[in-house]
């Protein structure tokens, strides 16, 4: 099996269990009146079915996520490239004007 889809497998069971552990925690300590809405009504197993399929899904996104994000190396070498020109000032000579020419012109 290639190691992507067993990463992806190993990482979808862990969120599924990462949902089940926080049904089973919202439903103990009856969240909202949650653990009596599924455990003492007729149909209430739809909604523990349900809230644990969607919670599957982001839990097991996310962990997902975390996995792939984790596999990148931290790179920081000069990879080479162009770079940018540096600004080196340049002296500029002016001579200084007759102050007396300055005063006529004004």
């Amino acid at each position: 099996m290639p190691k992507l889809i067993r990463l992806y497998i190993v990482n979808v069971a862990i969120g599924y269990g990462l949902s089940a552990v926080f049904l089973a925690m919202m439903v103990w300590f009856n969240v909202a009146n949650l653990g009596h809405l599924i455990l003492e009504t007729e149909n209430g197993w739809i909604g523990g079915l349900m809230m644990f399929v969607s919670n599957g899904v982001i839990f097991a996104g996310a962990q997902f996520a975390i996995a792939v994000m984790r596999q990148a190396s931290d790179d920081d070498e000069p990879r080479g490239g162009t770079r940018a020109p540096t600004l080196v000032p340049v002296p500029v000579r002016v001579e200084a004007r007759n102050q007396s020419a300055m005063r006529t012109r004004r």
